[in-house]
């Protein structure tokens, strides 16, 4: 085969060229300290990089997310627990209201104490998160949960944050979840007087005495009437949730009533379906009773019962038996509200503590899986410098081998052969 000149010498210089470029190739995956300079280096490596990437781009901005859900649950948390110690204060004022020694202006002064306790509820109904965001008004957090005359503007629309790829949790709660629902799965009934009645009957708690009869889970609500003798009452039980498996099978707004004799002294009243209701004095002729199960009560309201009780606190009852005994009716449902209302509240802040300790668990997941994605990472584009600079002493060694190739190869000529 015939070499001419200017392949031994194109040969040569494409070789020079060659280890050049592998030689600045290795300078710069030592100045960036990546495998990868460009996609052309690892293709396949190259993709998993990219997709390792957004996975931990997305594993950290589920980190921010819980950041926000658990400042946000703090800050409930804070307020949840200052509405505990508040009603606490609200329930031990309630028995110092039951002194049947105060005077109207005794009751007037605790009027204004309860008053107060009811804007500062108010005012914890109504914090804000970091961002002025109210906590309380499901997704409307732009405006006050509540108004001053505690009517809940926000919506039942809870406000979840993706916590993770396949967990969305709460970031606070509904206020009418807070301050207007007995504790979930109470079997509890609030009792309530009319308030035209004229008797001196006091009632107390309305209770299942026998789960055998019908009512084991309160379904059943009581209206009770007594007649213009006032020697009998009777007993009108509407069912608010069905029970197909009963006998006969029970509906919504099934109706049964019943009629009895009112024995004066009795303690108690029998209201059907095994459930029975205190009470205490002597109703009057045609004096009017409720009994609601808490569960499907539509008509709790925190604020609303303090400020009806101070309302009534601040009438004159000094020498009026009938007034005397509407207050203490009101004042014994109040206190019933307050009860299941304080029960509903730890039960919220339970729920609360949970989703933090869930997010702080969820929190640990995600630190372990961004050390995997960070170690995946490093294993694809990282630089093995020891590998690096023994290949960059290769490359030199063999750049200068191939110059000094080049140089031989220019002096070879036939008429210098012969001297």
């Amino acid at each position: 085969m015939r070499v001419s000149s200017s392949l031994v010498f194109q040969t040569g210089l494409n070789t020079i060229n060659k280890q050049q470029s592998d030689l600045m190739h290795l300078y710069q995956q030592i100045g960036t300290g990546q495998k990868m300079v460009t996609p052309a280096d690892d293709p396949l490596g190259a993709s998993q990089a990219i997709n390792l990437s957004q996975s931990q781009a997305q594993n950290v901005r589920y980190a921010d997310n819980r950041a926000v859900a658990n400042q946000n649950l703090g800050t409930e948390e804070d307020a949840l627990s200052s509405l505990t110690l508040l009603l606490q204060d609200v329930r031990t004022r309630l028995v110092e209201i039951g002194n049947g020694t105060l005077s109207d202006a005794d009751r007037g002064t605790l009027a204004g104490i309860l008053r107060q306790a009811q804007a500062t509820a108010l005012g914890i109904a109504n914090t804000t998160d970091g961002n002025g965001q109210y906590l309380f008004s499901g997704s409307r957090g732009d405006i006050p949960a509540y108004d001053a005359n505690g009517n809940y503007d926000g919506d039942s629309l809870q406000r979840l944050i993706q916590a993770d790829q396949t967990r969305r949790i709460a970031g606070g709660d509904v206020g009418s979840d807070v301050f207007q629902r007995a504790q979930p799965g109470t079997r509890d009934y609030l009792s309530a007087a009319d308030a035209g009645n004229n008797g001196t009957a006091i009632l107390g708690r309305a209770a299942i005495a026998d789960y055998a009869q019908g009512n084991a889970d309160a379904k059943f609500s009581f209206d009770i009437q007594f007649d213009a003798t006032g020697n009998n009452y009777t007993v009108t039980a509407t069912a608010l949730a069905a029970d197909p498996a009963a006998t006969p099978p029970i509906a919504v707004g099934d109706v049964v009533t019943t009629t009895h004799a009112w024995t004066p002294g009795q303690k108690s009243l029998d209201l059907g379906v095994g459930t029975t209701l205190e009470i205490n004095g002597e109703p009057a002729a045609n004096d009017q009773f409720t009994a609601e199960p808490l569960k499907h009560s539509t008509g709790l309201n925190l604020f609303q019962a303090m400020g009806a009780l101070a309302d009534a606190l601040e009438q004159p009852i000094q020498g009026d038996q009938t007034a005397s005994t509407s207050l203490r009716n009101l004042m014994n449902t109040t206190s019933q509200t307050l009860a299941t209302l304080y029960d509903n509240v730890l039960t919220v802040r339970a729920s609360v503590g949970s989703r933090m300790n869930e997010l702080t668990a969820l929190n640990n997941t995600g630190a372990q899986r961004n050390l995997g994605y960070a170690a995946a990472l490093s294993g694809i584009e990282d630089l093995d410098y020891y590998e690096a600079t023994t290949q960059l002493s290769l490359r030199k060694m063999a750049l200068e081998g191939a110059g000094l190739a080049f140089q031989t190869i220019q002096g070879l000529s036939l008429f210098s052969r012969g001297k």
